[in-house]
C-alpha cells in the first residue's frame, strides 16, 4: 500500500480527478486541454495552469471573472470557437500570457483596449477572423511581441505596427493595396508575408527598412514586373523568396543578382515558357525551386533544365504540375522526367573551328559561337551536348571573334542565330528588321520546324505516337484505362475495375486537367453497368489524370491505405492539328459512292444532248444553203 501512495504522491504527471474540468482531460498538472467541449463557457480551471486549450467549444463571450485567479497561465487558445468581439480588458489579469490564439472566430473588429495588461505576450494569432478595422492604439502596450498572424481578415488599412522585436508578420489576405516604411516600423522583421493584398508595387523604402529579413511572400498580387525593390541590399539575407501568381512579364538575371542567398524560390503561375539558362547561377544556394502552373515550351533551348536540377540536387516542388505545354510531342509530360533526346534537339549540330561535324544541315551555323545572345524574344539557346563538345569549345566566348571575321561581315553580328534554334533540318535566317525565323523542309511546319507531317514517312511517326502515348497508361494501373483519345474526349476502358468489384453500386470518376491553369477536380458518378465511359467536353492537347473508386463504398478498416479501392491512370487528349485532317480524310460514305456514278452518267447524258444539238445545226446550215440558189 506504501509504495503504491508514494507512486501517486511523486508522479508529476498525474492529475486528480476533482482538478480536471468535465469533458476536458489533463495530462499534467501544468495543461489542460478542453477540445470539442460543446459548451459556450470557459471552464473553471485550476490557478496553477499554465497552459489551457479550448478550442472548439462553442464559446461565444468573454468576461474577466473567465480569467479571475489565472495569474499563471502563459498559453491561451480560444481559436475555433464562436467570439465576435474582444471585450476591453478581458485579459487584464493574464500578466504573464505570452501566447494568445484568437483564430477561427468572427471577430470584427479590434478595439484599444482588447489586448491591455499582456504586457509579456510574444505570439498573437488572430487570423481567418473577420476583422475589418483596428483601433491605432491597440497594440500599444505589446512591445515584446515576436509574431503577428492577421491574414484571411477584411482588413482594408493597418494602424503603424510599432513592434521592436517583431520577427514574423502575416498580412496575407486582406485588401490593403499599399504598404509603407510608416505602416511597418519592425526593423528585426525575419518574414514578412503579404500575398493577395492587392499591391501593384513593393515600396522600396520599406524594403530596405527590413534588414533582417529572410523569407517573403508577394504571391498574388497585381505585379506587373519584378519590383525593383528585390534590388535592394537588405535583401542579401534573403532565403526564401515567393512571386507566384503574378502577371510579370519575363524574368531577368540583373532583376535578381542581389539575392545570392536564396535557397527556396517559389515562380509558379507567372506565366513562362521557359529560363534564360544562366538565370539559376545567381542563386548558388539554391536547395528547392517551385515552378508549376507555367506553360513551359520544351523544346532544344530548355533541354538543359531536367539535367541542371539532378546535377544541382535541386528539389522541384510540385513536378507534377510542372508540365510541357508545347511543342504537342511534349505537351502534358512532367518537365523534370524528360530527357535530353526529348526536347528535339539534333544529335550532332556541333562546330570546330568553323568546320562542321555531323551531318549539319544550317550553313550559318559554324559562325555561331556564343552561348548566350540577345535574340528578339526567341527561347535562349541550349547548353552544348555533352557527348559532341569538347573542352576546347565549352566556354568559346572569347576565342571566336578572331575566327568569325572570315566567313561573317560586322554588319550582321548583332543577329547571330543560337544554336540549335531550328528543329528537324530548319535553316536559321534574319529578316531585314532583324527578326528571326526558320525556312523549314517541306515536310515540317511551325515557328521552329517543331512539327513533322506524317504523310512522308508514314512508320516515324507512328513510331512517335506509341512512344508517346504509352507511357501515359503504366501497366501497374490497368484496372482503368484509356482505349480512345480525341481532341475532346477519352474512352475509358472499367472492365477491370468492375471486375475486381463486383459488389460495388456504383462508380466515382475523378478527373482534372494536369496542364492547364484550372486544375480543379471534376467528379461524375456512373452507374457500374457502363463498363465503358467516355469523359467529354475536354481540352485539346492536354494531359488529365482520372481516377475511379467505388461510389458510396468506405474504406477498409482492414486495408492500411485507399489504394485498394481507387485505381488511377493518366491520359492525353490529342491536338486538334492531328484530328482535323483526320476528319476530312475519313469518312467514306455510301453518299460518296452514289455521287460519284451519278454525276457521271449526268455529264454522259450532258455530253451526247451537246453533240445531238452540234449535228442538227450542222444539217439545218446545209439545208438553207442548198435552197438558197434554187
Amino acid at each position: 500500500m506504501l509504495p503504491y501512495f508514494l507512486l501517486v504522491f511523486l508522479s508529476p504527471g498525474l492529475v486528480l480527478s476533482s482538478d480536471c474540468p468535465t469533458d476536458c482531460s489533463c495530462p499534467n498538472r501544468d495543461s489542460i486541454f478542453c477540445i470539442n467541449r460543446r459548451s459556450n463557457t470557459v471552464p473553471r480551471v485550476s490557478t496553477t495552469t499554465q497552459n489551457l486549450y479550448i478550442f472548439q467549444n462553442g464559446i461565444d463571450n468573454l468576461s474577466q471573472d473567465d480569467f479571475k485567479g489565472l495569474g499563471e497561465l502563459e498559453m491561451l487558445d480560444l481559436s475555433q470557437n464562436e467570439l465576435e468581439e474582444i471585450p476591453d480588458g478581458v485579459f487584464e489579469m493574464l500578466s504573464k500570457l505570452k501566447n494568445l490564439d484568437l483564430s477561427s472566430n468572427h471577430i470584427t473588429h479590434i478595439t484599444k483596449g482588447s489586448f491591455s495588461g499582456l504586457v509579456q505576450l510574444e505570439r498573437l494569432y488572430l487570423h481567418a477572423n473577420r476583422i475589418q478595422s483596428i483601433h491605432f492604439e491597440a497594440f500599444e502596450s505589446l512591445g515584446m511581441l515576436l509574431e503577428l498572424k492577421l491574414q484571411a481578415n477584411q482588413l482594408t488599412s493597418l494602424p503603424s505596427l510599432n513592434f521592436p522585436r517583431l520577427l514574423l508578420l502575416d498580412l496575407s489576405y486582406n485588401n490593403i493595396p499599399a504598404l509603407g516604411p510608416s505602416d511597418l516600423q519592425t526593423p528585426h522583421l525575419e518574414a514578412l508575408k503579404v500575398a493577395s493584398l492587392g499591391l501593384t508595387s513593393v515600396d522600396e523604402d520599406l524594403i530596405a527598412s527590413l534588414g533582417n529579413l529572410h523569407e517573403l511572400d508577394i504571391s498574388t498580387n497585381k505585379l506587373t514586373e519584378v519590383p525593383q525593390a528585390l534590388k535592394q541590399d537588405s535583401l542579401k539575407g534573403l532565403i526564401k523568396l515567393s512571386l507566384a501568381a503574378n502577371s510579370l512579364g519575363e524574368l531577368r538575371v540583373e532583376d535578381f543578382q542581389k539575392l545570392t542567398g536564396l535557397q527556396e524560390l517559389d515562380l509558379s503561375g507567372l506565366n513562362l515558357q521557359g529560363f534564360p539558362q544562366s538565370f539559376f547561377q545567381t542563386f548558388p544556394r539554391l536547395t528547392q525551386l517551385t515552378a508549376a502552373e507555367n506553360p513551359f515550351n520544351c523544346k532544344c533551348p530548355l533541354a538543359w533544365f531536367p539535367a541542371w536540377l539532378n546535377e544541382k540536387e535541386v528539389i522541384l516542388g510540385r513536378p507534377e504540375e510542372t508540365r510541357c505545354h508545347f511543342p504537342l510531342v511534349n505537351a502534358g509530360k512532367m518537365l523534370s522526367a524528360l530527357e535530353q533526346k526529348d526536347f528535339g534537339c539534333p544529335p550532332t549540330t556541333t562546330v570546330l573551328i568553323g568546320s562542321p561535324i555531323g551531318s549539319t544541315l544550317v550553313p550559318q551555323m559554324p559562325t555561331t559561337s556564343p552561348e548566350t545572345t540577345h535574340t528578339n524574344a526567341i527561347p535562349p539557346p541550349p547548353p552544348p551536348s555533352e557527348e559532341t563538345v569538347p573542352s576546347k569549345t565549352s566556354y568559346p566566348l572569347p576565342p571566336e571573334p578572331p575566327v568569325s571575321p572570315s566567313s561573317t561581315s560586322g554588319e550582321y553580328e548583332p543577329h547571330i542565330c543560337p544554336p540549335n534554334i531550328c528543329l528537324n533540318g530548319g535553316t536559321c535566317n534574319f529578316d531585314p528588321q532583324g527578326q528571326l525565323s526558320c525556312l523549314c523542309p517541306t515536310e515540317t511546319s511551325g515557328l521552329y520546324c517543331e512539327n513533322v507531317d506524317e504523310v512522308p514517312e508514314p512508320p516515324k511517326p507512328s513510331a512517335t505516337e506509341v512512344s508517346v502515348v504509352a507511357p501515359v497508361i503504366p501497366a501497374e494501373l490497368d484496372a482503368i484505362s484509356s482505349r480512345q483519345v480525341t481532341s475532346t474526349s477519352i474512352l475509358l476502358d472499367l472492365h477491370r475495375f468492375i471486375e475486381t468489384r463486383p459488389h460495388i453500386r456504383g462508380i466515382r470518376l475523378t478527373y482534372r486537367n494536369l496542364s492547364g491553369p484550372d486544375r480543379r477536380p471534376i467528379i461524375l458518378s456512373v452507374p457500374a453497368s457502363y463498363p465503358e465511359y467516355t469523359l467529354r467536353g475536354l481540352r485539346p492537347n492536354c494531359t488529365y489524370s482520372i481516377c475511379a473508386s467505388p461510389l458510396g463504398e468506405k474504406i477498409n478498416s482492414r486495408a492500411n491505405t485507399s489504394v485498394e479501392t481507387r485505381s488511377c491512370t493518366e491520359a492525353r487528349t490529342e491536338g486538334v492539328a492531328q484530328t482535323l485532317p483526320g476528319h476530312w480524310v475519313d469518312p467514306p460514305s455510301p453518299l460518296t459512292y452514289t455521287l460519284i456514278p451519278a454525276l457521271a452518267a449526268l455529264a454522259l447524258v450532258l455530253g451526247l444532248v451537246v453533240v445531238a444539238g452540234t449535228i442538227i445545226c450542222v444539217r439545218k446550215r446545209r439545208t438553207g444553203f442548198g435552197a438558197g440558189p434554187g
